[in-house]
């Protein structure tokens, strides 16, 4: 009998992670599938990434900064549309954009005499328009089993970077420490050792 159990809760560990992916993805393809209202599947899917892809070149190549500033001057000026606005853009700034903020992974204390540490990312680092604090820098701290986290602002010192693969340590910290963290300068090796190992002779028949 504790050997069903065992097998069945190894089953759970095995299936429920491919379960939930394949549901979430499912899911959203649905929905996004939808959009246009003609029974063939995926039109959706392409018409989004057509429509999205054709956004991108439009801003790159064919709108001047100025006019996007523009553009995005008259959004600011309406109150509740500039929060969700500036704050969705800056969201995908963090992760797609040109200046990425979750690319440097510290480990952060508190408090000075304090010896726990919690795992984080560093946003910003230039607050002079602070004034006389100017040696503190923003550092984002994720919730675990959670999409929300808090923001601290921090002196400096406190603050150790970690030689740690970024997405790792985002999926570490959210799953509550029990995924694994890579060591780039060992994934590095690992990967050119790879590269230098000589395959294996074939035997000969």
């Amino acid at each position: 009998m504790k050997s069903i159990i065992k097998y069945f809760l190894q089953g759970l560990l095995y299936t429920v992670p491919l379960a939930v992916t394949i549901y979430v993805i499912w899911s959203v393809f649905i929905m996004l599938d939808g959009i246009i209202p003609i029974d063939i599947p995926g039109l959706g899917i392409l018409f989004i990434f057509l429509f999205i892809t054709a956004m991108g070149v439009l801003g790159s190549h064919l709108l001047s900064d100025r006019i996007i500033l523009v553009f995005e001057g008259w959004i600011k000026k309406a109150p509740l549309v500039n929060v969700i606005y500036t704050s969705v853009k800056d969201l995908m700034n963090a992760f797609v954009g040109d200046k990425k903020s979750f690319s440097r992974p510290v480990s952060v204390k508190l408090y000075e005499d304090s010896q726990i540490r919690r795992l984080g990312f560093i946003t910003n680092d230039n607050f002079k328009h602070l004034g006389k604090n100017n040696d503190l820098i923003t550092v984002y701290i994720p919730h675990s089993y959670n999409i929300s986290g808090n923001m601290f602002l921090v002196p400096e010192s406190y603050v150790e970077p970690l030689d740690v693969i970024s997405s790792d340590l985002m999926k570490y910290t959210m799953s509550g420490g029990v995924t694994s963290v890579s060591n780039r300068e060992a994934l590095e090796t690992l990967t050119d050792e790879d590269d230098l190992r000589e395959p294996d002779p074939k035997p000969l028949v």
